[in-house]
């Protein structure tokens, strides 16, 4: 494998006059220090009370989706959910059902549709809403989706249909000009005049905020005069979950949602599908974090997705029957497994490919193309994603992969770096390359595209040619931000698990330390992950630098985590490696 290009450790700035704030008003000293370096600058950010969550009359269209939906209620029409085929449509599709049920829908007016990726696409798509009328709808709600399907959406009010739009993904553009579909209501905090202060909810926090609309307007019209309103933070556990695997940023509003989910979770307050999901994994519950969302059961509910039928992630995620959601969080573990074979081998052909195509004629390795597009007529389709990911990682470029369909065309998924918005970049190639995208969409970080396979070269081609112009060498070059040395007092399990309590994520990344150390001892295990004895502030420290097994010099300045290794009941901290220098 090509060498990884340059890793620039910088420290984050934490601005003495916040950390000092912070600690005034009762925040522990390193947690401060952490939260000051992220962007916290008064205590109420930190308060994550659900009384602190923007109000849902703030999000365009939410109230009028409350009058769309109660309207619906009380006149018995039949509503399909259609979902996306990610953790984030899966989660939103059953707080979508369950909280519908909650707040006076009957079961038989209540069903849902996932897309297949290789046969119906991405979206509302004309396929599916013929697939959704099997289910013989009155309505359509979309979660996770539907705001560029213009003619999904055309054709569903072309035969009858109703549709509110549930979406947090970026409108499609006609030229320069954005356009809406046709629906009857749409909620997008990314939509034009929408002034919602959070446009980072995922899928699942649009529907959730929908809900907490139509739970409003259902008390407006007397409908808890009587009886206690329904309880919609039972559903928080999946608006945690869909919030951290869709990897949206973490703003205060959303950090709120997570944090919220995590304590239920904690206090055993869970969907048992979420339960089961924690147990198959080997994860306590008792001590979630976000981290088991983004890397235990957001890539199990994924995997149902890529390689087999989300509906077996829905029905986890929507069953009452412990026993039932226990054999469902099997089968999503053993489809994850399978997952991860393919994924291997994807990952081994496209980094053999990369190693080609950074091989010079004299043998020597150059530096990487400012942007990589990869594809091998072997690809999964299904794991085009996860594969881009992990090439990003890699070189630190903007990346797309793909995979030969079962139409022939090929589907592509890309992932970027910060300073190259991807969505924006597949726009201007449309532009300057007409005809070679068929369709597309997405955001800054993540997009996906169809193309004709005769039409890959002129794709490659554009993208490597836009990331010339838009990034500089700055911007390729990788930086890992860290928090600075860790006290000694601190280097211990309390110290962990109190950091393992925050809640951490995209753009609240969690804490990252770095110290120069004398490296005692060094060696492989695994074959591919290097074991290290290190000795800083006095002391001999373990740390692990999973991936990577290249020796180390014998003083170093180490980037690293700080984990609980438990064995036979006794516990021990140590440093799992992010960089070194």
């Amino acid at each position: 494998m090509p060498p990884v290009d340059t890793i620039h450790i910088t420290l984050r700035d934490a601005p003495p006059r916040a950390v000092w704030a912070l600690e005034q008003a009762g925040v522990h000293p390193l947690l401060a220090r952490l939260f000051a370096g992220r962007g916290v600058r008064a205590m109420e950010e930190l308060d994550d009370g659900l009384a602190r969550l923007l109000p849902p009359a703030d999000l365009l269209g939410a109230q009028a989706a409350a009058r769309f939906l109660a309207d619906a209620i009380a006149a018995g029409k039949r509503l399909c959910v259609v979902a996306d085929y990610d953790c984030d449509g899966a989660t939103a599709c059953a707080v979508a059902l369950r909280g519908l049920r909650l707040l006076g829908a009957t079961p038989e007016t209540l069903d849902y549709v996932v897309p297949d990726r290789a046969v119906h696409g991405y979206g509302l798509t004309p396929a599916i809403v013929d697939l959704a009328m099997t289910k013989r709808p009155d309505v359509i709600v979309t979660v996770d989706n539907g705001i560029a399907s213009l003619e999904g959406v055309a054709h569903a009010r072309a035969l009858g249909l109703a549709v509110l739009v549930t979406d947090h993904h970026l409108p499609a553009l006609v030229g320069d000009v954005v356009v809406l579909p046709d629906a009857n209501v749409i909620v997008n905090p990314n939509q034009p005049a929408c002034g919602f202060a959070s446009k980072n909810l995922a899928g699942v926090g649009v529907m959730f905020y929908v809900l907490l609309a139509l739970r409003a307007e259902l008390r407006a019209r007397g409908a808890y005069a009587n009886v206690p309103q329904p309880r919609l933070d039972t559903l928080l556990d999946l608006v945690a979950l869909g919030t951290v695997a869709d990897v949206v940023k973490l703003d205060p509003n959303n950090r709120r949602l997570v944090a919220q989910g995590l304590k239920r979770i904690r206090a055993g307050q869970m969907q048992p599908g979420v339960a089961a999901l924690f147990a198959v994994a080997g994860r306590d519950a008792r001590r979630a974090s976000g981290f088991d969302f983004g890397f235990a059961l957001g890539p199990r509910i994924n995997a149902a997705g890529r390689l087999s039928d989300m509906t077996l992630g829905i029905e986890c995620l929507l069953t009452d029957d412990v026993a039932q959601a226990g054999e469902l969080a099997k089968l999503l573990d053993t489809i994850n497994r399978e997952r991860r074979d393919v994924e291997a081998g994807m990952r081994e052909q496209a980094e053999a490919q990369l190693e080609v195509l950074l091989l010079r004629d004299d043998g020597v390795m150059q530096t990487s193309p400012p942007a990589l597009a990869i594809f091998d007529a072997d690809f999964h389709e299904g794991v085009v994603g996860i594969v881009a990911s992990r090439l990003k990682d890699r070189v630190h470029r903007p990346t797309f992969v793909f995979a030969r369909g079962k139409d022939g065309a090929l589907k592509g998924s890309g992932r970027s770096i910060p300073g190259f918005h991807l969505r924006d970049a597949l726009d201007l190639l449309s532009k300057r390359y007409p005809g070679v995208l068929v369709r597309f969409g997405g955001h800054a970080m993540a997009a996906g595209c169809t193309i004709a396979e005769s039409h890959f070269a002129d794709f490659d081609a554009g993208f490597q040619q836009i990331a010339r112009e838009w990034l500089d060498a700055a911007t390729l070059s990788r930086t890992l931000l860290t928090d600075g040395p860790l006290a000694t007092e601190y280097f211990n399990a309390e110290t962990v698990r109190s950091l393992d309590a925050q809640v951490w994520g995209q753009a609240f990344e969690a804490p990252v330390f770095s110290d120069e150390v004398q490296v005692i001892s060094q060696r492989l295990v695994g074959e591919k992950h290097l074991k290290l004895a290190v000795k800083f502030a006095g002391a001999v420290r373990d740390a692990i630098w999973f991936g990577h097994s290249e020796p180390v010099a014998e003083r170093v300045l180490l980037s690293y985590r700080l984990s609980v290794d438990e064995y036979n009941g006794r516990e021990r901290v140590q440093m799992v490696v992010e960089a070194a220098r």
